[in-house]
């Protein structure tokens, strides 16, 4: 199935710190890195290497030929991206010794789409396959409206997590993913309490992706909820893997898989994300996951089907 991505497309300034600055300090990094980034295109290059066929919809500013270009060389279409003369978004993030990060996000072209441009990307696109977005562009609420009425599947990563995204109509996707503290925001409950059974009852008709870091993962698709643990393996940067689980956890369930299948390929693929450094460039190619999951070194984790 086709996927349209109007998503966002960042430079990353990658540095490596000893620990997160604290307020009032000046530190020296250890390392710097500049990597094509942003949520948008992170899940782009996850969906294409997955195998779906992906169109990435988005603005790039001044200096942001190497993002094109990252998504061209990852098999992604980008004939519906334009360019314009202002600047491009991008993100200072800082990687701790422990491979956590913290992320300082600028909007710049990722927050200039217009009504018309989406019109038109979407009338060039078609009245079938889904849309795919983040919370990372304007006019996200507009877009779920209009692929809505193109009866368009629709599918929403709401991260960054802020108070827009509560005026979204979530009751009109068909897939809502979040992590514990966005669904916890989303749903207007405590972290620690069960998250699922309140967005259920808000969006009846939404599945839900649930991710909880290094404890794993929840689905509830079709009246049925799964759960599964994550892989333990070594980390070394966790800036792309929630984009990584997306788009492997997207491409099997487009593609005809079950909930089970998908977060287990999911699962897959961000544990093996996790263990290299970068964000588009850590996404695994398919081919690679597959052989890791053939040669055990990726173990099939137990998925529990909770009611």
């Amino acid at each position: 199935m086709k996927i349209l991505n109007f998503g966002s497309l960042n430079l990353d300034y990658v540095y490596d710190v000893d620990h997160f600055v604290l307020p009032g300090e000046t530190m020296s990094s250890l390392h710097l890195f500049i990597n094509c980034g942003g949520k948008g295109l992170n899940q782009s290059i996850a969906a294409a290497k997955a195998g779906n066929a992906v169109y990435h919809a988005g603005i790039v500013g001044s200096g942001g030929d190497m993002l094109v270009k990252e998504l061209e060389k990852n098999g992604v279409d980008v004939s519906f991206m334009q360019t314009i003369d202002q600047p491009n978004g991008h993100a200072i993030i800082q990687v701790d010794r422990k491979g956590q990060n913290c992320i300082l996000l600028y909007g710049g072209t990722n927050q200039m789409l217009t009504k018309e441009y989406i019109d038109a990307t979407l009338n060039a696109f078609g009245n079938e396959g889904l849309v795919l977005l983040q919370n990372e562009t304007n006019l996200v609420g507009y877009i779920i409206e209009e692929a809505h009425k193109r009866g368009l599947q629709t599918a929403l990563n709401a991260a960054p997590m802020n108070e827009k995204v509560l005026g979204y109509p979530l009751d009109k996707l068909d897939w809502l993913i979040v992590n514990e503290v966005e669904g916890s925001q989303i749903a207007g409950c405590r972290p620690e309490d069960d998250i699922l059974p309140i967005l259920k009852e808000k969006y009846p008709h939404c599945s839900i992706l649930l991710t909880l870091g290094s404890r794993g993962a929840c689905c509830c698709h079709q009246g049925e909820t799964y759960s599964i643990p994550c892989h333990r393996v070594n980390v070394v940067d966790t800036t792309a893997a929630g984009d990584t689980f997306s788009g492997y956890f997207l491409y099997s369930m487009l593609n005809g898989g079950t909930v089970p299948e998908a977060l287990q390929l999911a699962s897959a693929a961000s544990a093996i994300a996790i263990g290299k450094k970068g964000a588009a460039d850590s996404v695994p190619m398919k081919v690679d996951l597959e052989e890791a999951l053939k040669n055990g070194i990726l173990k099939e984790l137990p998925v529990e089907k909770i009611d």
